[in-house]
């Protein structure tokens, strides 16, 4: 379908058929497997991401819950997004690692929750005093970066177990099983950075 120039000048900002690329390629899918999930062709999805077509909302959403994203990803100019989120500590929610699991070895705060589109997450971390053999690992994609600020931490990476002070950091594979444990009587908090 042939756009006019003002349609094709006011859909321009919204640069859809880049972000819809940008999704594809940060989960590292071809068009052949998006178009088995969208029920679209690899040839339509080819000319939604070159600009050379429009897609309808039904369409679009398809494509963004695939991706987990809500419409309103598409509708951001980024000429005019915002690239500062500020999370006041009165606004932040205090959560358990776990629900409804009664040994919890530390609670979190989001502290970029405010930020859209994150390239990586960091949280505030208070490590509880509970006995070692009742903590749990767990493991996720990526990374994980961890600033201790106060009290002593040991951090079980694989078999390997280290034990960090306030003011050390570490940086490992989060896809690797491991736990914290608090190894202090004082407080004991640390911000987590993950991506």
């Amino acid at each position: 379908m042939s756009l006019n120039k003002t349609i094709l000048e006011g859909l321009q900002p919204y640069a859809l058929g880049e972000k819809l690329r940008t999704l594809r390629l940060r989960k590292s899918m071809g068009l052949v497997e998006l178009g088995k999930h969208t029920g679209l062709s690899p040839a339509m999805l080819s000319k939604l991401e070159r600009g050379k077509l429009f897609p309808t909302l039904p369409t679009l959403l398809r494509i963004a819950m695939v991706f987990g994203v809500g419409l309103e990803h598409f509708f951001t100019d980024e000429r005019k997004r915002h690239v500062v989120a500020v999370a006041r500590k009165k606004e932040r929610l205090r959560f358990p690692e776990t629900t409804g699991a009664g040994n919890i070895a530390y609670r979190f705060e989001s502290l970029d929750f405010k930020a859209t589109d994150r390239k990586l997450n960091a949280f505030f971390a208070e490590f509880e005093p509970i006995a070692s053999e009742k903590i749990r690992p767990h493991q996720h994609p990526g990374v994980e970066l961890l600033y201790l600020i106060s009290g002593n931490l040991e951090l079980t990476i694989g078999s390997e177990l280290f034990t960090l002070e306030a003011g050390d950091s570490v940086y490992f594979d989060s896809g690797v099983r491991h736990s914290y444990h608090r190894a202090s009587k004082t407080s004991c908090t640390a911000v987590i950075v993950t991506a």
